[in-house]
């Protein structure tokens, strides 16, 4: 039988005061290979011990910033450099819309990157057949005592004066720890072949339930209800209206609630006569009609109202707003414009509510003022 190799020497101590004068001694009498065990937290433990802080914080913060940076740059060069596509009036590189999808790679980058390197660079791949599993020493610092480990490799490790050490800080009871001969010979039992066959016949167990659940189990009753219920989809064909459609257009002649029809459709000299801009020329109509101009109206108008489309021959150019025929339009000629569209401009009645649109009239014509000042105005 061969003899034991001792791991170390632990000391069982009765209250917090105790173990924390034990761990300011050990520090004192040069020990760096010390562990302490609590039941809880200890306020003020890492101080005793001398501990320097973690660099798990740094490998986070490196991490963490570096894969953010990469992916910003990932996402410049796809839709500013690669692929550049209009949205709206946005800059092909528009920062504040990516920053929820920076900010949660950054977090996962920092927390996965911590782990590995707390398992893999700092703890070595930890031995999962430690010698303290099972000791009494163990087993009483996880109920409601403190205790106090001193490992055999330590530099200043004497057998003799470590019982003394433990002895005169007062330990109630002092264990010696020794490695086993299964400890020592397979430090690493996570890598023997049947602890790997077990994670693969987990993951197949796992891939099986959950393929059975998603395409067997949520299609049967009564998980499938919502999925069969008697109901009419968009698109769908119907089998009680004798047109066939599922899809049906509201009774002729019904406006919806809080609506208010344009009611110059196809009529838009007749709109020119009849509409008076009811917005107000005023900082807060100028903001607004500015906001919705740059967004809406400056990739094919530009920011000037000039023309000069922005989407780089995607389009045809729209005329000048500057031009006579345009500067000699009433308001509601503009108007009618907006809402119903013109040549190859669409209608932006939905983007634009009829406030809007109006604020926007009134950004044109400051646009349209500032671009051909008449002396007067300078004055």
């Amino acid at each position: 039988m061969s003899a034991k190799i001792l791991y170390g020497y632990s000391g069982i101590f009765d209250t917090p005061n105790q173990i924390t004068h034990a761990a300011e001694k050990a520090v004192e009498h040069g020990y760096t290979k010390f562990d302490v065990s609590t039941p809880y937290p200890l306020h003020g433990m890492n101080k005793a011990m001398n501990l320097k802080p973690s660099r798990l914080g740094y490998v986070a913060f490196v991490a963490g910033l570096s894969f953010a940076v990469t992916f910003v740059l990932l996402l410049w060069w796809m839709n500013a450099v690669d692929y550049p596509v209009v949205y709206g009036g946005k800059p092909f590189f528009s920062f504040p819309a990516y920053i929820p999808l920076v900010f949660e790679v950054l977090v996962l980058s920092a927390s996965i990157s911590t782990v590995l390197a707390m398992l893999f660079v700092f703890f070595k791949f930890p031995n999962n057949s430690h010698p303290l599993h099972g000791t009494e020493y163990m087993k009483a610092v996880s109920s409601d005592k403190y205790g106090m480990l001193i490992q055999a490799d330590d530099p200043k490790f004497n057998e003799i004066d470590v019982k003394k050490y433990l002895e005169s800080v007062h330990a109630v009871k002092i264990i010696p720890i020794y490695w086993d001969n299964d400890e020592i010979n397979h430090k690493h039992k996570i890598l023997e072949p049947k602890f790997i066959l077990f994670l693969v016949a987990v993951a197949i167990l796992n891939s099986a339930m959950v393929y059975f659940v998603y395409n067997k189990v949520l299609y049967m009753v009564p998980f499938n209800w919502m999925m069969d219920q008697q109901k009419q989809s968009a698109q769908q064909h119907s089998l009680i209206f004798s047109d066939g459609y599922g899809m049906r257009q509201p009774v002729e002649g019904t406006i919806a609630r809080g609506y208010l029809p344009y009611e110059y459709k196809g009529q838009p000299d007749l709109a020119g006569q009849k509409l008076v801009n009811p917005i107000p020329v005023s900082k807060a109509s100028l903001t607004l009609g500015q906001k919705k101009f740059d967004t809406y109206c400056s990739p094919c108008h530009d920011y000037h109202g000039t023309g000069n489309s922005r989407l780089r021959g995607q389009f045809p150019n729209p005329p000048s707003l500057h031009s006579e025929k345009v500067r000699t339009w009433s308001d509601g000629r503009i108007y009618a414009v907006i809402t119903e569209g013109q040549n190859v401009m669409p209608s932006y009645a939905t983007q634009l509510n009829p406030d809007e649109r109006w604020a926007v009239i009134n950004y044109i014509r400051a646009l349209q003022r500032a671009m051909n000042a008449k002396e007067s105005d300078l004055k």
